[in-house]
């Protein structure tokens, strides 16, 4: 009977395992070979999963969870709203707009007095004090006065300090009693809510965020067509070198590259000085005087400089190993066919490049988004980037709330610039190497 059979393998696994009364193919156990197959097919992906795992867990560790409490935060936050339970009550019992009365009075004292007793009081404070500055220390100072209070509350509570009566206090406390609000996001947007509830920009002399969120975005545009500019010829030059020279050059390219970028960056605020080489080569040489010399450090000028230098190294090695991968006989054919050598750089050997260049331009651009350290030590008051703000809330104020919306409008932005080069561009034809 398997000698009959056209198909050689299944001949093979006839004579193993044989055949059912029903046509089936069996094993050489006499089961099914296709649950055998089932079986074995579901054994390796348990075992490549299991290999799998320890990276798996640590990029859950590490890159999902902390964004996951990221986004958490920027919506969340109990400061108040855990610490002030009666006065949550009558906020939630009484409609926006309705004018704080002696039971809420009374509802506040109690709240202030436990969180007083349990020492939560500076919880309270900071968390009102986001959005109506000048605050924590109305709770502190007046947690510490709270139990010589007697009704009724509404006089006596605004004589201890009459912000107590305002009514734009009040509306900030109502936003807090719940721990889920959207303030963060409209902070971070420079918005507010009025005291009627409805969203509003902030004092023209408050509105921060979204100048920063526009510069950030702007220069980093810039750093990356900058990064180009000086990166594409180097590469060139790179792809077209002898091997041995190529290597030379090339270690001048990974050298900064690995050096620390504290190092560099410190480099360059020598450098840039207005007492330093560069503006003494400029004076020297006589294109300034030496009381004209240039502001090139602390400002936008010093960002520019010195983040190019920094992630010119993430255009040129993305160039370089795409333009290694081209046959010179392309260009050559070309030439050979009537195109000058601009048309054929243009037309043939330039689209080449688009996979290294898309690759490089990302790269640049959502490395310079995010970056900190330079900006923070050479930008000054006007080089500074949203990074450096959400720094600011991190350390300073110690706002976490607001510096997780940032964070996370960012993320935002960075996620629709990415699909829309996928859907311009591709996403296939990123090549990195």
């Amino acid at each position: 009977m398997a000698n009959t059979l056209p198909d050689p393998h299944a001949a093979i696994v006839i004579d193993a395992g044989g055949v059912a009364p029903d046509g089936q193919l069996n094993a050489a156990d006499g089961r099914s070979i296709s649950r055998a197959l089932g079986r074995s097919q579901r054994a390796a992906r348990r075992r490549a999963f299991l290999l799998v795992l320890p990276l798996l867990l640590f990029i859950v560790i590490t890159f999902v969870v902390p964004i996951g409490q990221m986004l958490a935060r920027s919506v969340y936050n109990d400061g108040f709203s855990a610490r002030m339970p009666a006065v949550g009550e009558w906020f939630a019992a009484h409609p926006v707009g309705t004018p704080p009365d002696e039971a809420a009075y009374a509802a506040l004292v109690s709240d202030l007095a436990k969180s007083a007793a349990d020492k939560s009081i500076g919880v309270v404070g900071t968390r009102i004090n986001y959005d109506y500055p000048g605050t924590r220390s109305l709770f502190t100072s007046t947690g510490r006065k709270v139990d010589d209070l007697r009704p009724p509350f509404i006089e006596t509570l605004p004589k201890v300090n009459a912000k107590w009566a305002d009514p734009a206090l009040w509306a900030v406390m109502r936003e807090a009693s719940r721990p889920l609000t959207p303030n963060f996001y409209l902070a971070a947007m420079d918005r507010t809510k009025n005291d009627a509830g409805k969203v509003v920009q902030v004092a023209p002399q408050q509105r921060v965020y979204l100048m920063l969120f526009l510069r950030t975005f702007i220069l980093s545009l810039v750093i990356t067509g900058l990064t180009f500019i000086l990166g594409f010829p180097i590469a060139h030059l790179l792809a077209t070198l002898p091997t041995r020279k190529a290597n030379l050059l090339m270690v001048l390219v990974l050298l900064p590259f690995w050096t620390s970028l504290l190092v560099r960056t410190t480099a360059w605020i020598v450098l840039l000085q207005q007492q330093g080489v560069i503006n003494d080569l400029l004076v020297w040489l006589g294109f300034l005087d030496n009381g004209s010399r240039l502001q090139m450090i602390y400002n936008r000028t010093g960002t520019l400089i010195a983040m190019t230098h920094v992630l010119l190294p993430f255009m040129i090695l993305p160039l370089y190993s795409v333009m290694r991968s081209i046959n010179p006989s392309y260009e050559r054919a070309a030439r050979s066919l009537g195109a000058t050598s601009w048309t054929a750089f243009r037309r043939v050997y330039f689209p080449q490049t688009l996979p290294g260049l898309g690759a490089g331009a990302l790269l640049v651009f959502i490395l310079a988004v995010g970056y900190y350290i330079t900006p923070a030590l050479v930008g000054g008051s006007s080089g500074q980037l949203i990074s450096n703000m959400i720094a600011v809330h991190m350390t300073e104020t110690l706002n976490w709330s607001l510096a997780a919306a940032l964070a996370a409008l960012l993320l935002g932005g960075v996620l629709i610039l990415y699909y829309v080069y996928d859907r311009l561009v591709g996403i296939d034809n990123l090549k990195l190497g």
